[in-house]
């Protein structure tokens, strides 16, 4: 963990191997640790994504997780997806030397590289007690991609052969201390609208903005034009009968998308 992230009160849980770092992190918040912990596993045997969907998770790879115990109001905690994109970008960024537009955030969890996916990200928000313990879960491919699944991936070791996991990690732990406070500073000083200043940062690094894209929903698929974030951070997706905005679903860019099934030279399927 970087100096900076420990000198705002971060600590540092690392193991060998765990089910998932997201289990451990609420087991911790349950057993009273006060937040600012980070878990990091060199492998995880039962990681998950959004929707419980399973991520893989070989050895080489990052996989951490966050708690922060009352970091928020309950109803500004999903904003910290953002704000741990954004930090996931800065340390992806800082380590690789790669930058936007290669390196795109896309909504509302995922961080692309050449519009195949490098990063997930699944924020999980539980009651403890009287306090709301938020955890932040991270999955990096720095050394391996998942194969056979519905999108392109790809390993940052494509662009920097040896870099390790402890690289990105450091240069994240330190990059989410910088930008959570600047983030609870913005929601002291700017009350009305404390996500303007991590929204503006976050579409300028976003893919896909004001390109054709569809949402797939538990009701249905809707496609439109992806216009930006609205105040919350909720997709706003312009449509044939009008501006949609859509809390949460899965994003598909059609000028980003590969063929999975004949993908493009050096490229991992995924």
């Amino acid at each position: 963990m970087s100096r900076e992230a420990e000198t705002a009160g971060y600590r540092l849980l690392s193991l060998e191997a765990t089910g998932s770092t997201n289990d451990d992190a609420l087991a911790a918040a349950r057993g009273g640790d006060p937040g600012r912990l980070w878990i990091v596993s060199a492998e995880q045997r039962a990681g998950r994504g959004r929707h419980g969907r399973q991520w893989s998770s070989p050895s080489g790879n990052l996989y951490a997780s966050l708690l922060l115990i009352d970091p928020c109001t309950a109803a500004l905690a999903p904003q910290l997806g953002f704000v741990a994109g954004l930090s996931l970008h800065e340390a992806v960024e800082e380590t690789t030397g790669v930058g936007h537009p290669r390196l795109a955030l896309k909504w509302p969890n995922d961080l692309l590289l050449d519009g195949a996916k490098v990063s997930g990200l699944l924020l999980e928000g539980h009651r403890v007690g009287g306090s709301l313990a938020i955890v932040i879960g991270i999955g990096v491919n720095v050394a391996f991609a998942p194969q056979g699944t519905p999108y392109p991936a790809t390993a940052l070791r494509t662009l920097k052969p040896d870099l390790r996991r402890e690289d990105v990690f450091a240069a994240l732990s330190a990059a989410f201390a910088r930008t959570l406070g600047a983030w609870q500073s913005a929601a002291r000083l700017s009350p009305s609208d404390p996500f303007g200043p991590i929204r503006r940062l976050w579409l300028e690094r976003a893919a896909g903005i004001g390109a054709e894209v569809s949402v797939r929903l538990p009701s249905g698929t809707r496609k439109g034009r992806f216009e930006g974030l609205d105040a919350s951070g909720r997709l706003r997706l312009a449509t044939a009968a009008g501006t949609e905005l859509i809390d949460a679903g899965d994003l598909y860019f059609p000028h980003l998308q590969r063929d999975i099934d004949n993908p493009s030279p050096g490229t991992t399927r995924s």
